[in-house]
């Protein structure tokens, strides 16, 4: 799929691949969402859970750079080539977590980059190096990097961990 190019197509590929997520998500029972071993150790709750950590993390870099602060990105203490170890910690933080507030708190912070990304001017998107803290990237990429592209791949890691056909894609 080619990388949406405008404030339209970014949020015309956030919203399908959030509602394809959705869909896929939809016949599964509260037990099918914590069973263990689904993508990698973590369960359908926990691929979820790390959605909306990266979410939560961009507001934060977005957030900070506008209140003039240095945020540390990809988060304090890790840098880019320790995304593994980031991500252990984003499991081990939200891994006991109540699968309903898991749900919760990812749509809720979907509803934040979304309308983040509704009061975005195309310049703001799309300029690179508008933001120190994103250095020579747009917002554009950081914002279909957790979105659109991490929507799609839990779609695919959760179907394929479950074993579901293709016909849910």
């Amino acid at each position: 799929m080619p990388k949406p190019t405008t404030k339209a197509q970014l949020l015309l590929e956030m919203e399908q691949e959030r509602r394809a997520l959705e869909e896929l998500l939809a016949p599964l029972s509260a037990a099918q969402m914590e069973q263990p071993n689904v993508v990698g150790h973590w369960s359908v709750k926990d691929v979820l859970a790390h959605l909306r950590a990266w979410i939560a993390m961009f507001l934060d870099w977005y957030g900070g750079g506008l209140r003039g602060k240095k945020p540390a990105v990809p988060a304090v203490g890790y840098n880019w080539g320790q995304l593994p170890q980031l991500n252990h910690a984003i499991y081990e933080r939200y891994h006991d977590q109540a699968l309903d507030t898991t749900r919760q708190m990812l749509a809720d912070s979907y509803d934040c980059i979304r309308q983040l990304t509704e009061n975005a001017s195309e310049a703001e998107l799309t300029t690179p190096g508008r933001y120190a803290w994103a250095g020579k990237h747009t917002l554009r990429t950081f914002i279909a990097a957790n979105t659109s592209s991490h929507y799609r791949w839990a779609r695919q890691e959760i179907r394929k961990g479950l074993k579901l056909g293709r016909s849910r894609s």
